[in-house]
C-alpha cells in the first residue's frame, strides 16, 4: 500500500527546449582538427542543438517555461516568483529572468538570475524549495538556460566539442505529488576558478579589439584537471547529501547527473557503487547545456516514465566557479 505523503515543495511540472539546428561530430570534422570517433571516445557526445542566431537564452528559456506550467496545469499569472540559472544570458541586465516574465506574460513578480555556472540550476532549485517551504512566494518557476554556442571558440576542439543550446524548466509549489526534496548539499571553491573561466567580458577586464583578438571573450578550460576536480566534487557532494538524508548510495533508483562528459559519469558511477544503468545521459544527443543540462533530463526522464512512483532520484551537477551541488528527490 502506497503511504500518504504530506504536503510539501515539490517539482509539479517540467518543461524543455531544445533549438532545431543539430551539429554532428561530422560537421565539426569539416570546422577544426578532430573526428567522430576521438570525440565521442573521450566525451561520449555525437552531435548537439545549436540556436539560432537571434535565439537567445530568454527564447528558449520561455519556451521551456510555458511547457513546465502547461504540465502543472498553471498559467503564468499563477506565478509567484522567477529564477533563471544561466552563464550566458541576454544581457548583462536586464536580467534573463525579466526577459522571460514579459515573454510568457507574467504578472509584475520577482525575477532575477542565479550564475553558478553548470551547478546553476540546482542552486536555483534549492532557493524555490525554501522560498515555497517559507511560504514567502508560492509559485516559482526555476529555468537553466543557455546559449553556449555564443561564447565558444570554434576553432579550439579542445572545447567546442563539448558543449550545445537549450533550456529546461521546473514549477515548484506545495504538493503532495512530484518531486518533493529530501536533501540537498551546495558548495564552492573559488581557488580554482581559474580552471573553467570566460576571461574577458566582465569589468575586471572589458572587452577590447586586443583580448578579442586573443579569443578571451570564449570559453577557456585546463581539461585534465576539470576532469579529476569534477569526479571529486560530485562524488563528494553526492555523499554529503546522502547522509543528510542519512540514505545509503544503493537507496537511489535513480541518478541525473550534470551532462559533461560520458567518463565522469562512468567513473561516478564506479565511485558510488551504483551500475550505470541508474544513470540518466543524453549528452550523446545535446552535449553539455550547462545549467540547462539537469532540467532537459528530468523533463525527459519523467516524459519517458523512467521515474517510478516514490523511487529517490538524485540530481548532481559541477561547474565553474568551481561549484558543485546535489539534491535529493523522491517522486
Amino acid at each position: 500500500m502506497q503511504r500518504l505523503r504530506q504536503s510539501r515543495p515539490a517539482i509539479v511540472g517540467t518543461g524543455a527546449y531544445l533549438p532545431a539546428k543539430v551539429l554532428r561530430n561530422s560537421d565539426l570534422e569539416r570546422m577544426v582538427e578532430t573526428s567522430d570517433s576521438w570525440i565521442v571516445e573521450r566525451t561520449g557526445i555525437r552531435e548537439r542543438r545549436i540556436a539560432a542566431e537571434k535565439e537567445c537564452p530568454s527564447d528558449m528559456g520561455a519556451a521551456a517555461a510555458l511547457m513546465a506550467l502547461e504540465r502543472a496545469g498553471l498559467a503564468p499569472n499563477d506565478l509567484d516568483l522567477i529564477i533563471v540559472a544561466t552563464t550566458t544570458p541576454d544581457t548583462l541586465f536586464p536580467s534573463t529572468a525579466c526577459h522571460i516574465q514579459q515573454k510568457i506574460g507574467a504578472r509584475k513578480i520577482p525575477a532575477f538570475d542565479l550564475q553558478a555556472a553548470c551547478s546553476g540550476f540546482l542552486y536555483g532549485l534549492v532557493m524555490a524549495y525554501h522560498m515555497v517551504a517559507l511560504g514567502t512566494y508560492p509559485t516559482v518557476l526555476v529555468v537553466g538556460a543557455e546559449k553556449l554556442s555564443s561564447i565558444v571558440n570554434w576553432s579550439d576542439r579542445n572545447t567546442c566539442v563539448l558543449f550545445g543550446d537549450g533550456a529546461g524548466a521546473v514549477i515548484v509549489q506545495q504538493s503532495t505529488q512530484g518531486g518533493q526534496m529530501i536533501a540537498h548539499d551546495l558548495g564552492s571553491d573559488g581557488s580554482q576558478g581559474q580552471v573553467l573561466t570566460v576571461p574577458a567580458g566582465g569589468s575586471r577586464l572589458p572587452l577590447t579589439p586586443e583580448n578579442i583578438g586573443e579569443g578571451l571573450q570564449f570559453i577557456q578550460m585546463a581539461g585534465k584537471k576539470v576532469f579529476r576536480l569534477a569526479i571529486d566534487a560530485m562524488e563528494t557532494t553526492a555523499r554529503n547529501c546522502l547522509k543528510k538524508a542519512a540514505l545509503q548510495p544503493e537507496e537511489v533508483g535513480y541518478v541525473i547527473p550534470h551532462q559533461a562528459n560520458m567518463r565522469i559519469i562512468e567513473l561516478l558511477s564506479e565511485r558510488l557503487h551504483l551500475p550505470l544503468k541508474r544513470f540518466f545521459t543524453h549528452l550523446e544527443r545535446y552535449g553539455n547545456t550547462s545549467a540547462a543540462c539537469i532540467p532537459i533530463a528530468l523533463h525527459e526522464a519523467l516524459t519517458a516514465g523512467d521515474i517510478r512512483p516514490m523511487e529517490k532520484v538524485l540530481l548532481i551537477a559541477f561547474g565553474g566557479g568551481l561549484t558543485w551541488a546535489s539534491a535529493l528527490l523522491e517522486w
